[in-house]
């Protein structure tokens, strides 16, 4: 294996909020209309911002993340996008610096180098201040350029930059326009396939998006990082995986290691009504349950399938969306609710305010796993967790590990790389 070289880029910006996916997007769709092969990667822990990327680029968008999927991972998984693309991009997480780790933190260990991002709506000579902070503020984190988001012309483009140091370049600029705005709701970002010009506004965003860099795009090295070796631990197991609006929330390095692991991935929806197909195991992800109350209180079909599977002793893994479901009753923000299959005791309602966030270690008798936790539902059951998660960041957020038989259930979103051979035995007969 040799060193690989391709161009990359890490979208960083002040803070939440200033534009990362959209501007990430519109370089995706500006030079992947180019004719190039465009990679993205998403820093830390997120499912909606990767469909967006993934509609941008034409290519399924993954997590790095040095801590839950780890340094090695993060480098195999660039070193394999560096074989196939002519230009790699990484949208950051949160602002530049913040969070342990950060995306600077990812940057600086992998030498990425990065665009600073700045949302220029309502700023002139400030524009640089800014610029120069974010290079500065840590010199061993390269920032090699900067981009302006929300610009209204040309000549704001003008004032803008008039203030940049001699040695922190503009690369271009992507015009304030309500059509390449992005939806969001209480999570983040609408679902790519609940946006139904999603193409158009992509579309949109790279034809405003203005690129003065040229073709001079920095070239980063790769250095080689095998896949390592797994043991065929599922070879011969069917997982029902639940897959539509309501149950989106799964990483595909997820699907990715339980197929390399000998696992068949059997599709099914419970919005559409479709019932629970022939498997020996079932994955119930996370996603927007309460946007389909009225379609899975009434698939009678999947929850009498569902009963029958857990009454079985076969493992069931439900993950935050997937957990509320199995619950008795889960109530919307607005004060609907409705019965869900009852497999847990207790009941979910869904808040305004953020009820769980961050980092969360789970150990569990298969093994300890790492993921994270996001979400606005407050949860009461009568039911005693197994184990709570940990924080690595000391926050107080310990999510609640709910086991009944083979059926496992937390807010928890697992990585399953962060430890495979846990994640198989989840999905292994006793």
């Amino acid at each position: 294996m040799t060193i690989r070289h391709c161009p990359a880029l890490l979208i960083g910006a002040t803070g939440s909020g200033q534009g990362k996916t959209t501007v990430t997007a519109a370089l995706a769709r500006y030079h992947r209309n180019q004719g190039r092969q465009v990679r993205v990667f998403k820093c830390g822990p997120d499912f909606l911002d990767p469909m967006i990327l993934e509609r941008a680029s034409g290519h399924p968008v993954e997590t790095l993340d040095l801590w839950i999927t780890g340094e090695q991972d993060a480098r195999r998984r660039l070193y394999e996008a560096a074989g196939a693309a002519d230009l790699i991009l990484i949208e950051g997480v949160m602002g530049l610096f913040d969070g342990h780790p950060s995306s600077a933190d990812l940057a600086e260990r992998l030498q990425i180098p990065v665009l600073a991002t700045i949302n220029a709506a309502a700023m002139a000579q400030t524009f640089g201040a800014l610029a120069h902070g974010l290079a500065s503020f840590r010199p061993t984190v390269p920032v090699i350029g900067v981009f302006g988001n929300r610009v209204s012309g040309a000549r704001h483009f003008e004032l803008l930059t008039e203030s940049l140091p001699a040695e922190l370049p503009a690369f271009g600029y992507l015009l304030a326009a309500a059509e390449v705005a992005l939806p969001s709701r209480h999570l983040g970002l609408v679902q790519a396939e609940e946006v139904a010009d999603l193409d158009a506004r992509l579309d949109a965003a790279a034809q405003r998006l203005v690129w003065t860099l040229g073709d001079a795009l920095p070239s980063t090295a790769f250095e080689p990082a095998a896949a390592p070796e797994l043991p065929a631990w599922l070879r011969g197991r069917s997982i029902a995986v639940a897959r539509d609006p309501a149950f989106a929330f799964l990483y595909p390095a997820n699907r990715e290691l339980l197929e390399r692991m000998g696992a068949e991935l059997v599709e099914f929806s419970p919005v559409a009504g479709e019932r629970l197909p022939p498997a020996d195991a079932v994955y119930l992800p996370g996603g927007y349950p309460e946007l389909y109350l009225d379609a899975l209180a009434g698939n009678q079909g999947l929850k009498q399938d569902l009963a029958a599977h857990v009454a079985a002793d076969r493992p069931l893994l439900a993950e935050c969306g997937g957990m509320l479901y199995l619950l008795e009753r889960l109530t919307d923000a607005d004060g609907q609710g409705a019965p869900m299959a009852g497999l847990l005791a207790g009941e979910a309602r869904m808040q305004r305010r953020l009820a769980g966030l961050g980092p969360q270690e789970v150990t569990l008798p298969e093994g300890t796993l790492r993921g994270h936790t996001f979400h606005h539902s407050k949860l009461e059951s009568p039911l005693a967790p197994l184990t709570r998660a940990r924080c690595p960041n000391g926050r107080p957020t310990a999510e609640a590990v709910f086991r009944q038989g083979r059926l496992t259930a937390s807010y928890v979103h697992f990585y399953f790389p962060s430890n495979p051979a846990a994640a198989a035995r989840l999905f292994m007969p006793d």
